[in-house]
């Protein structure tokens, strides 16, 4: 038995579908920005001794240079010396002028995620005691202002090129290859080419203002130009601009050969076109999945193909409905978008959803990591309106597939009677063809008569006509009317195909419904442009948890317990990574510690030695030592720790890693 899914079942189905998708898909594109989960010294602390260095903890690695991080005294002068450091997985450093005087010191910091946005921020510790301080970093707007405005524009616009050029060509060759031939289909195509390859070279130009200085005056710095060409962002658009050369060849190609070609061998030339402009397609798509959100965070592997099926999902919905807009509102009369057609890419655009709700479930688990972000984050809110504008998109979609449903019952209707005036005419020649046989004989004489006087009477009027014709060729301003007349021509053929296309109510309901969706997905695209630089729910939240987490080990003589986090590089191998200490109540009297050694990946990992000192120098009191008894992999404890007093304590952790390569790491805490 064969079940028939009415209309209205699967518009119900799509609907759910894809707003499902949106409702896990994130961004679609979007995957993390880097985010600062810790720092050494912590954010408000007041250390007794001045640090030697400040490091900072990301959630992912980041990109530096000279200026990526700064350390400012209380009058604003610069206090850090050399370059930032990676010292070890996502922790970066930078030396500061040994001496430093009591007061509030403020920590800047500007860096490129993994994802090639550009993030900042800053914050403040102090030696001795806090004071007053003049430094002022509120007007930071790394990647905003005019720069950003601008950087912002050309990431819509290549996103648009790219679902315009990508969805129209796969519109002629997957549904109405006739379409190959109409101007304003081809026209529609070379500018998403035109307008993809322009946005490209403008993000290129844009690239090292957007992630450092944010001048406008710096977009033509060669220098900046050229430390943009050998990041990762640069050498993706280098390689878009490549594939772009491809894709105007295969576009000259749809357009030029395939065009004239007749119908049977289009099918040869299609299948080869199909792979040749999906490579192409798919090189493009790539060339953001390998340099932006899904190139970081969870699973790269798998998010880099899921974002590039994402994309051209998108862009053969979004680009396949603008190309049939087109279709609809400029096709010529002679040459109308059939149903066939319509139908064609009804089904394509209901397997587009299907993709997006595959790539967007997928998304989701790496993008917001809880409900509470949909509502508790920015990203999250704007991911809401963007689920109710898809909601809206998918509806008027429905819309238009019942006018589709109209077009094909009509279109059907009209072929059967065809059919039947067909098979009339053929009985009627037939029974005509016999009778006529013998008046044609008979007519045969007559005839050849009659054609011997007209060709001689013909002969003399056409030399007399010769003659008059040549004297008005030569009348001033014949040419001038002539083309009057051409324009004036062409004006009644452009007013009779607009009539001949009004004229079906079909075609136009389903006009403007497509009409009704392309304006939507406008709007669609341009909230999807913002999420993709809008720092996700999930590093968001995280954030969130590290600086409260912060806040809590500043503040630990009032918490209770005392959380400290420690880099380590002992200098040989496998020696580099984190140590975490827990020391409880952190108060004057028997305390619980427990140290977790950590690989810079996070993972716990075993070393043949730790030994923790206990340092109070204003009083004279220690070191005292602490040999911690090994628990399981990664985690030593000790119980029943004397602290004698309260005040500023230095812990200090020695970590062995092998017979010979050892080092110490200490830090100061309040305790008591």
């Amino acid at each position: 038995m064969t079940t028939t899914i009415t209309p209205r079942v699967r518009n119900l189905v799509l609907l759910f579908l894809a707003v499902t998708g949106m409702l896990f898909a994130g961004a679609g594109t979007a995957s993390a920005h880097a985010a600062l989960t810790g720092s050494d010294p912590s954010s408000g602390v007041v250390v007794d001794k001045a640090p030697t260095q400040i490091s900072l903890t990301f959630s992912e690695k980041v990109s530096t240079n000279d200026d990526s991080l700064r350390v400012l005294d209380p009058k604003g002068k610069r206090v850090d010396v050399g370059k930032p450091t990676n010292i070890s997985g996502t922790t970066y450093a930078i030396q500061v002028r040994s001496g430093l005087a009591d007061g509030t010191y403020t920590v800047a910091w500007q860096v490129v995620s993994a994802d090639s946005h550009p993030v900042a921020g800053a914050f403040t510790f102090s030696v001795g005691a806090p004071s007053k301080t003049t430094v002022s970093v509120s007007d930071q707007d790394v990647g905003g202002g005019l720069v950003g405005g601008l950087y912002g524009f050309g990431r819509y616009m290549s996103y648009a090129g790219f679902i315009v050029m990508v969805g129209g060509a796969a519109f002629v060759l997957a549904c109405w290859q006739r379409g190959a031939g109409v101007r304003a289909l081809q026209r529609l195509v070379v500018s998403g080419w035109v307008s993809l390859t322009a946005a490209t070279l403008w993000l290129l130009l844009l690239r090292g203002s957007y992630t450092t200085t944010g001048k406008l005056g710096d977009i033509f710095d060669l220098n900046l130009v050229g430390q943009v060409l050998q990041t990762k962002t640069g050498a993706a658009l280098v390689s878009r601009l490549l594939l772009l050369a491809a894709a105007a060849l295969f576009i000259a190609v749809l357009f030029g050969a395939y065009d004239k070609r007749e119908d049977e061998e289009k099918r040869d030339l299609t299948f080869g076109l199909a792979i040749g402009g999906g490579v192409v397609a798919a090189g493009l798509a790539a060339s953001w999945a390998l340099a932006e959100h899904a190139s970081t965070g969870l699973q790269p592997g798998i998010a880099m193909p899921v974002d590039v099926v994402h994309l051209l999902a998108v862009a053969i919905w979004l680009g396949g409905l603008s190309a049939l807009l087109v279709a609809l509102y400029r096709a010529p009369a002679d040459n109308q978008v059939g149903r066939t057609a319509v139908q064609n890419f009804s089904r394509i655009a209901f397997g587009s959803v299907l993709a997006l709700v595959a790539t967007g479930i997928y998304q989701s688990w790496r993008q917001l990591g809880s409900w509470s972000a949909f509502t508790d984050t920015g990203y999250g809110q704007l991911l809401l309106v963007k689920i109710g504008l898809v909601a809206l998109l998918v509806g008027i979609a429905s819309i238009s597939r019942r006018w589709t449903g109209r077009l094909a019952d009509t279109g059907e209707k009209k072929e059967r009677e065809k059919r039947e005036k067909k098979g009339e005419r053929e009985k009627e020649k037939a029974h005509a063809s016999a009778s006529s046989k013998t008046a044609d004989s008979s007519a045969t004489t007559s005839a050849e008569a009659d054609s011997a006087l007209a060709a001689s009477s013909s002969s003399s009027s056409s030399s007399s006509s010769s003659s008059s014709q040549g004297g008005d060729s030569k009348a001033p301003g014949g040419s001038r009317r002539a083309a009057q007349l051409a324009r004036q021509q062409a004006a009644v053929d452009s007013t009779r195909q607009k009539r001949l296309r009004d004229a079906d109510p079909i075609r136009f309901g389903l006009r403007r419904s497509v009409l009704a969706e392309a304006a939507v997905a406008v709007v669609v695209l341009a909230v999807t442009t913002a999420l993709t630089t809008t720092e996700p729910g999930r590093t968001e939240e995280d954030a969130k948890a590290a600086k409260a987490s912060s806040s809590s080990a500043a503040s630990s003589s009032s918490a209770g317990a005392l959380t400290l986090d420690m880099s380590f590089d002992t200098g040989g191998t496998d020696g580099k990574g984190v140590i975490r200490l827990d020391l409880d109540p952190a108060r004057v009297g028997g305390n619980e510690m427990h140290v977790y050694v950590q690989r810079p990946n996070g993972r716990a990992f075993d070393v043949p030695e730790v030994k923790v000192a206990f340092t109070l120098a204003a009083k004279k009191i220690g070191p005292l030592p602490v040999t911690p008894d090994h628990i399981t992999t990664g985690h030593w404890a000790a119980t029943g720790i004397q602290i004698p007093m309260a005040g500023d304590w230095k812990i200090s952790v020695t970590v062995r890693t092998s017979d010979i390569d050892q080092t110490t790491v200490d830090k100061n805490a309040q305790i008591g």
